[in-house]
């Protein structure tokens, strides 16, 4: 071959390899670029799952709490339940009461004390002694402030004596079942 033949493949030989290492070039570019992308994307699914974790753990939590919330209402209500489940039928035991005292009164009006005065007198303090022991407290005091939640004024009187917005007298007592109200008191109040 000559020196014309020989150049020639030389030349041909030459392009091929540039050939080559452009397309080495391009692949490892191409590849590098793939592996960028890659670790962008990983890096993004890392970021979506860590959100997702704390979502979740976010949810757990409120789950949690909302059960508690609702385990201590529940557990308020049958509290109440239990405290409050006598309140209807004490409410009707009441006028008995009212009937007793009025009775007791009468007698000791008309100065014929007996042996019925004294078997009421203990009647009522042992009905009294029982509904006690369920929680339930008469309204009965005289000479004290005017409170709306616990009494009921039927009239106002003047008095001297008195100051004004005090309760003068119990017409009916009232009634107080764990600290809430079955009856008002019905009172008289000076102005």
């Amino acid at each position: 071959m000559n020196n014309k033949d020989n150049s020639f493949n030389n030349e041909q030989v030459s392009e091929e390899e540039k050939s080559q290492d452009m397309q080495l070039n391009q692949n490892t570019t191409n590849q590098e670029t793939n592996e960028e992308n890659l670790k962008k994307r990983i890096t993004e699914l890392e970021e979506v799952l860590e959100k997702s974790k704390k979502i979740e753990r976010d949810t757990i939590l409120r789950a949690q709490a909302e059960v508690e919330n609702i385990k201590r209402r529940t557990e308020q209500y049958i509290e109440k339940a239990h405290k409050f489940a006598l309140e209807k039928f004490l409410s009707e035991l009441l006028p008995i009461i009212d009937n007793l005292e009025r009775a007791i009164e009468s007698i000791n009006n008309n100065d014929e004390k007996s042996k019925t005065t004294e078997g009421l007198n203990l009647t009522l303090k042992t009905f009294l002694d029982i509904i006690s022991k369920f929680g339930i407290k008469s309204i009965s005091e005289e000479n004290i402030p005017f409170n709306p939640e616990i009494h009921q004024a039927i009239s106002m009187i003047e008095s001297s004596k008195h100051k004004p917005g005090n309760v003068l007298n119990i017409m009916q007592k009232g009634y107080i079942l764990n600290n809430r109200l079955l009856r008002p008191a019905i009172v008289t109040v000076s102005k």
